[in-house]
This record gives structure tokens, C-alpha cells and sequence, in this order.
């Protein structure tokens, strides 16, 4: 049937091109329905991408594996451990071979890829590793992780407190990784591992690893202590005593005097030692300074030893540096001053995040310490002016840093180190009670004959330090008065003389 205007469709086909859209098609059968169709001379009108140039050969698989290394070897360790390992397969596999020194996150990677990864390593972290992450079968009742560093403790939102125990990898596993480290690595030099109730482990570490001089031991316990013995060449030694608050052990408890006595008559070299969370008493520490005779740097964080400890550092003759670290108390009963003896070879004294408040405790710290020639108080509590001036015990001090002594003040400070004559550097940093204002004439003359001096006791006085000479910190009308330049004066001055002519 013809249309108004006398055209017909079906005298054009089933299908018609239509005129604005020359690549498309009306189907006949749907008036309105169309379909997408690519003509060849549409085709063959569009440009072709160009050809991708072919990829260029590998100019370093021409390079020996022992140059390419010595080339790797000049990247720093972030490079070498980042970008340069994603380049390839050989650039991985040689980065590998150039790292030294690594901190393992999985057990599972000790036992099985550790060795071909990393075969040349001298410095090993296993601490972190040792750590069980929760299975996915207790996601949906598990509790939230708080993690401080390498340690991760559950919480249990029910209990009061909240703070779990922390989940360790069960101790087979522990000595079977162990006894692959061993195996494979016979040039390790330090270790960080957690101890088992077992000592397969370790025996298997000290047989196998000849060369380890610095070993570091978590969860430690008396029994864990004695295949520490077998390390022949041993010179540091780092022991976390096991805490049933952090590690959730019941058994066995942590490090007494026993453990100590284990370590003193089998670590003979010992050069470092740090004892944390260790208890003990005069005997354990007796026995380190009597049988560990090259003792020269001992370390105590967080003790729960009973009274009386502090007497046994006479019989470390060789010691240098005394460090209490994060100690709530120092000596509950340190006895009478004449039973006390001296450290005579005591070169430093350092005290961080400690509680000061017992007088005799620090009195007989500072008895045993008077040879002293380095004293170092940072962020401790309870040091007032009548406990620092105890410091005066020691004669012979040469360096002092206080940091973080909130409560010590400018005259207590004077009082002390106006009485040292060898004093030759003095740092006081965020000391906030000891102002510059307070500074008298005989501390301005020693501050002078110092070699080293750091003075910024408080806020204030860094800020005015470093706002000298820029005419900024001055307040009232003094900092708000106007200067008047020389141009202005003169336009002053003829202003004056005109008023003063029209008033005559």
C-alpha cells in the first residue's frame, strides 16, 4: 500500500540503507528496529594501529651471576629489597643472596622456602613469626587484636581487663623450624627466637650455628636456659623472661635464680646481658658477676627480683655500663650502706622510665655507682631536688642528661653540679621546672667552662632560642610601637613648621 507521498516500502526491499546512518540497517519485519552492521568500506577505511616494536632483549642475561651481584650489592638495602627483587626471576633469587639481615612474619615460611629465598643470612628474626595468627574457623568468635610492634595480645571484650594472652605457635613446630635454621644457616650471627618447653631447638641452633655471638630468647623459663650453654662463642645475650599476664604460661614460671645460675657457669663470655621481666635475687646476680667475667654492659628491664640485688653488682669487676629500664622499683630492701661495696670500673649510669621515689633504693644505687663518670635520667618519676641531690655521691661524673625531669627545678640542679669539678657536658632537655630566669651567676660561670652544653628545659626557652634576632616574642606596647622612618620624620617635620606658621 503506498504511502501519503506516493513512496512505497516494499519497492526498496526488506531492507533499506538509511541515508544519516549509512552503517546501519532497517529491518523490514520491526519497523523501527536496528542493527549495528560494519561495512567494508568502513573497515577498510579505518587506520590500523601501528605495530608494537618487538621487545628488547635482557641486556643483563649477558652478565655473569657473580658481576651482576656485585652491582646489586651497590643498592641501598630498601632498593634492594624493594624494586631491584620485582625485576625478574634471576634478580629476585640474587637480591635474596645478597640479604643479610631479616625479620620473619610466617612460621610456615621458616621450614620450607626461608633456605632457598635467603641462604647467605647472618641476622634472623623469628620472634615475630612465632606468633599464631587466628585460624579462619574462629573469625567469626574471635576477639579483636591489640598489636604493639611485634606482639599481639587478644582482647576479650567480657573480661575485666580485657587483655588476653598472647597465642604462640605450638612448640614442635617451633623446634622444627629451628632445626632448619640450623641446618641451613651455619653462618648465622644473631638470633631472635621464642623458646620451647623443649630444648631440642636450640641444641640443634647451638650445634649447627658455630658463630652465633648475639642470641635473643622470649618465653624464656629456667629449663629454656639450659642449652644456652652450648653456644661456644656467645657474647650477647638478651633474655624475656616468660610473664603469665603476656605469654598466658602457667608452667614452670619465668626466670629465677636458678635460670641465672644455668646462664653465669655456661655463657662465660657474655660481653652484653639484658635480663626482662627476670626475678632472682642476690644469688642469681652474684653468680653472672663472679662466673661471667667479661661482663662489661648489663641491662635490667622491668625486674621482679626481691631485696637485696643491688649489694651482688660488686661482683661484676669488669662492668662498664649499668642501664634500668622501665623498672617500678629499684631495691625493696637494699641493706645496710657499708654492705653495699662499689662497681669501681663503672664508666656510665643510665636510668629510663623508672620510678625514683624510694630514697634508700636510690641512696644505694648511687653508693654502688660512685665511680660513675656518666649519668643519664630520662623520663623518670619522682626525682625531686632531695632525691637528685643524692647524685652528689658521685664525685667523678662527667656527662649528665636529664630529660623529662619534671620535677627537679634550677636550684636543685645548681646544688648538685656546681660540686663537680670534672664536669664537662651538661644536657637538660623538657625539664620544665627549671626556668632561665632562675639562672644564677655561679651556673652562668660553669655553664660557661663547659665543652658541651644542651640547654632546653622547657618549651619557652626553645622557642625564645630560636626566635634571637628576628624581633618577634616581645609583648604590650614595646613589640606594637611604631617605627618611624626617616622619610615620615622629614614629612612630620614640615607639617610641624607649617601648623606653626599659620598659628603665628
Amino acid at each position: 500500500m503506498p504511502e501519503p507521498g506516493g513512496r512505497c516500502l516494499g519497492d526498496l526491499g526488506q531492507r533499506q540503507l538509511l541515508k544519516g546512518w549509512p552503517d546501519l540497517w532497517l529491518v523490514g519485519d520491526k519497523p523501527g528496529g536496528l542493527r549495528a552492521r560494519s561495512t567494508t568500506a568502513a573497515m577498510a577505511a579505518a587506520p590500523h594501529p601501528p605495530p608494537s616494536p618487538p621487545p628488547e632483549p635482557d641486556q643483563t642475561l649477558a652478565l655473569p651471576d657473580v658481576l651482576l651481584l656485585r652491582v646489586l650489592a651497590c643498592l641501598p638495602e630498601p632498593h634492594l629489597t624493594g624494586a631491584a627483587s620485582l625485576v625478574c626471576r634471576r634478580w629476585t633469587r640474587l637480591a635474596g643472596r645478597l640479604r643479610r639481615r631479616l625479620a620473619v612474619r610466617d612460621w610456615a615460611f621458616v621450614a620450607h622456602r626461608l633456605p632457598y629465598r635467603f641462604p647467605d643470612l647472618a641476622d634472623l628474626d623469628l620472634f615475630p613469626a612465632s606468633i599464631a595468627a587466628p585460624t579462619a574457623a574462629a573469625a567469626p568468635h574471635a576477639s579483636p587484636l591489640l598489636t604493639c610492634g611485634a606482639v599481639s595480645l587478644t582482647l576479650d571484650a567480657s573480661a575485666d581487663p580485657p587483655l588476653g594472652a598472647c597465642r604462640f605457635v605450638v612448640d614442635d613446630a617451633l623446634d622444627r623450624g629451628l632445626a632448619a635454621v640450623a641446618a641451613s644457616f651455619p653462618s648465622l650471627r644473631r638470633l631472635s627466637a621464642t623458646a620451647a618447653s623443649e630444648s631440642g631447638g636450640l641444641m640443634a641452633i647451638a650445634g649447627g650455628c658455630p658463630t652465633l655471638q648475639e642470641l635473643e630468647l622470649h618465653r624464656c623459663t629456667d629449663l629454656a636456659l639450659r642449652p644456652v650453654s652450648a653456644f661456644a662463642h656467645l657474647q650477647i645475650l638478651r633474655i624475656v623472661a616468660a610473664s603469665p599476664a603476656l605469654y598466658g604460661t602457667t608452667e614452670g614460671g619465668g626466670v629465677t635464680d636458678i635460670g641465672l645460675t644455668i646462664l653465669a657457669h655456661g655463657c662465660k663470655r657474655l660481653v652484653k646481658l639484658e635480663l626482662q621481666g627476670c626475678e632472682g635475687s642476690y644469688d642469681g646476680i652474684a653468680a653472672v658477676g663472679r662466673c661471667c667475667a667479661m661482663l662489661e654492659e648489663l641491662t635490667i628491664v622491668d625486674h621482679r627480683m626481691d631485696g637485696g640485688w643491688l649489694a651482688a653488682l660488686a661482683f661484676c669487676g669488669n662492668l662498664k655500663t649499668l642501664r634500668l629500664q622501665s623498672c617500678s622499683r629499684i631495691d625493696d630492701d637494699p641493706g645496710p650502706a657499708e654492705h653495699l661495696g662499689a662497681c669501681l670500673t663503672l664508666e656510665s649510669l643510665q636510668l629510663h622510665r623508672c620510678q625514683l621515689r624510694d630514697r634508700s633504693a636510690l641512696h644505694a644505687l648511687f653508693l654502688v655507682c660512685e665511680g660513675a663518670r656518666e649519668i643519664q635520667v630520662q623520663n623518670c618519676w619522682g626525682l625531686e631536688d632531695d632525691m637528685f641531690a643524692l647524685a652528689g655521691l658521685c664525685r667523678r661524673v662527667k656527662f649528665l642528661l636529664l630529660e623529662g625531669c619534671s620535677l627537679l627545678t634550677t636550684r636543685g640542679l645548681e646544688s648538685v653540679i656546681t660540686s663537680w669539678s670534672d664536669l664537662q657536658s651538661l644536657e637538660v632537655v623538657t625539664c620544665n621546672k627549671i626556668k632561665d630566669e632562675e639562672i644564677t651567676p655561679a651556673l652562668s660561670e660553669l655553664f660557661s667552662n663547659l665543652k658541651e652544653l644542651k640547654w632546653r628545659p622547657d618549651n619557652k626557652s626553645l622557642l625564645a632560642a630560636s626566635l634571637v634576632g628576628t624581633g618577634m616574642g616581645k609583648k604590650g606596647r614595646v613589640f606594637f610601637k611604631r617605627q618611624i622612618l626617616p622619610a615620615h620624620q622629614r614629612i612630620k617635620g614640615k607639617v610641624l613648621k607649617c601648623s606653626a606658621g599659620v598659628a603665628t
